[in-house]
């Protein structure tokens, strides 16, 4: 029986071991957005040993390219919805066990390499509903850091003070349950029973 839960981060390796496929998660603390090239240059900077502008430990990180508009040096967010999560799974395993990122939010679910990272090192993704971009902007209280905007805006990487963050659905947990293979496993016999 699917649960909802707040949570804030940082997020410990035990609460992300409570949780399980079908948990409803609203989120509040600390959460950063990564799209391709920001996790490209993380997993560059990992193997050059320099260190990355935010510590990750603990945090969820967003598959987001935000829209923000600068007004009066402080920065508002206008819409914020969630990216192609499988478009990170390259990269996604070194981001998870090397900066220790918690929770993975995005939308569409990852590959079989984050899903062995994710039980391996206790973490989880939770799925935010695609067109809700400015659901997502109004739980977004304050944008505290930016860097890497020599990326363009979309694909810098954002820090975010949020407030009821969600609805997430975990869609991964760190047990080896997916939701997405479940669903399609669903469908698949389905299938074959009328064809």
């Amino acid at each position: 029986m699917s649960r909802t839960l707040n949570i804030e981060t940082p997020i410990s390796e035990n609460q992300i071991r409570d949780l399980e496929v079908g948990d409803i998660v609203y989120l509040a603390g600390t959460i950063v957005t990564a799209r391709d090239q920001a996790h490209k240059r993380m997993v560059e900077f990992l193997e050059e040993q320099k260190r990355i502008p935010v510590d990750l430990n603990g945090l969820a990180m967003y598959h987001c390219g935000p829209i923000v508009r600068r007004s009066n040096d402080k920065w508002s967010v206008i819409a914020a919805g969630p990216t192609t999560s499988m478009r990170m799974e390259e990269f996604e395993e070194k981001i998870i066990t090397d900066l220790k990122v918690r929770l993975i939010i995005g939308k569409g679910g990852m590959g079989k390499k984050t899903e062995q990272a994710m039980r391996k090192f206790g973490a989880a993704y939770g799925a935010f509903t695609g067109g809700a971009a400015v659901l997502a902007a109004r739980r977004i209280k304050k944008v505290t850091q930016v860097e890497w905007l020599d990326l363009g805006m979309p694909e810098a990487v954002w820090v975010f003070e949020v407030e009821d963050f969600g609805p997430l659905i975990i869609s991964i947990d760190a047990h080896g349950g997916n939701l997405f293979e479940e669903v399609r496993q669903r469908a698949q016999r389905k299938i074959s029973r009328t064809t």
